[in-house]
């Protein structure tokens, strides 16, 4: 009997060492969304594991698109995405979870024309028009006038232009086609402004990751990606002719000119398109990238961890954002920003 209550009495030990419980910085964030800013993500994830050891932050990266679909749903502990949730989007998560869903813009970026043109080391400079007309199919070789009178002694090749497109729910195809039909009003009026739009031509991708990878398998390709995923895998990308009439590489500095002239127009939301900003040095697809949050947590602990994990990102996490290829927030927006998470609930 003794033995049967010693065993019964250790089991009882052994049960209760291999239970967790739920301790404030032991835990795991669940976070989904756009894969314009993962590498960065990616980075403050990793070292703000290092300052406070037990935090846990698992982020998805499936779109912009994706990361709406799941705050939405309520199904994760925050979202990310390019472009700002609109009116109706923003009314049906707030609905489905009883709390304001708040925008938090974390860094801005830069979307680029990446190409795999053989033989042609220089960049090329594209125009507004050209960028559009390729898209839509009217300029279909890389020989094209058009393109030639804007990059002069330059031997273009006789080949045909392919397309490049993403094929899910996207940040940066929101910014993308901001732009187009910004600039041309034919891709206004038949094709739009959306995360997901039908593209008159071209072949898809999956993610920022998988336009990459076609156009640096595809010759002759071009597509749109964020700034550093061009970079990191070594492709070429193209300068862009801004409203001031100027051939404007993307860049830190470029991409922060465009938003610093943008600022007195930023709302109390902190939404805002910095799309063809009119400024010197300024560049034209240029965005804010923003991650989504509960103003009221269903779980305290989570909500803390959260408001700790934001606070980080906006101040010493900024450091960490060159090295990646995007520019940090500007001051004032950034203390919007902090005044806004310290009211998280």
């Amino acid at each position: 009997m003794k033995k049967i209550i010693v065993l019964f009495l250790l089991s009882v030990m052994l049960f209760s060492c291999g239970k967790k419980e739920s301790k404030p910085g032991n835990m795991q964030l669940n976070g989904a969304g756009a894969t314009f800013p993962f590498p960065l993500y990616s980075k403050w994830f990793d070292e703000y594991a290092k300052i406070n050891k037990d935090a846990k932050i698992n982020y998805q990266s499936i779109g912009s698109g994706g990361g709406v679909k799941q705050v939405t749903e309520g199904t994760v502990d925050f979202g990310a995405s390019d472009s700002p949730m609109n009116e109706e989007e923003t009314k049906g998560a707030e609905s489905k979870n009883n709390t304001k869903i708040l925008h938090i813009p974390t860094v801005l970026g830069a979307v680029v024309l990446t190409y795999n043109l053989p033989g042609v080391e220089k960049s090329l400079n594209l125009s507004s028009e050209i960028v559009s007309e390729i898209y839509l199919g009217k300029i279909k070789k890389w020989n094209d006038a058009k393109i030639a009178k804007e990059n002069e002694g330059v031997k273009l090749p006789d080949k045909e232009i392919a397309v490049v497109y993403r094929t899910d729910g996207s940040g940066t195809t929101y910014i993308f086609t901001d732009y187009l039909s910004n600039v041309s009003a034919d891709w206004k009026k038949d094709v739009g402004t959306s995360k997901t739009v039908k593209f008159p031509i071209g072949q898809g991708g999956k993610g920022n990751e998988g336009v990459t990878g076609v156009v640096k398998q595809l010759e002759y390709s071009i597509g749109y990606v964020e700034l550093i995923y061009a970079l990191q895998n070594n492709l070429k990308y193209a300068n862009i002719k801004n409203l001031e009439g100027e051939n404007i590489t993307p860049s830190l500095e470029s991409v922060t000119k465009a938003g610093e002239v943008m600022l007195p127009d930023m709302p109390e939301s902190l939404t805002m398109s910095i799309i063809n900003a009119k400024g010197k040095g300024a560049y034209p697809i240029a965005s804010y990238t923003y991650l989504l949050v509960y103003e009221k947590n269903k779980d305290v602990e989570k909500g803390k961890l959260l408001k700790s994990f934001l606070q980080w990102a906006l101040t010493d996490g900024q450091k960490f954002a060159k090295d990646l290829g995007y520019a940090p927030l500007p001051a004032d927006v950034s203390k919007k920003a902090l005044d806004k998470i310290s009211k998280l609930n």
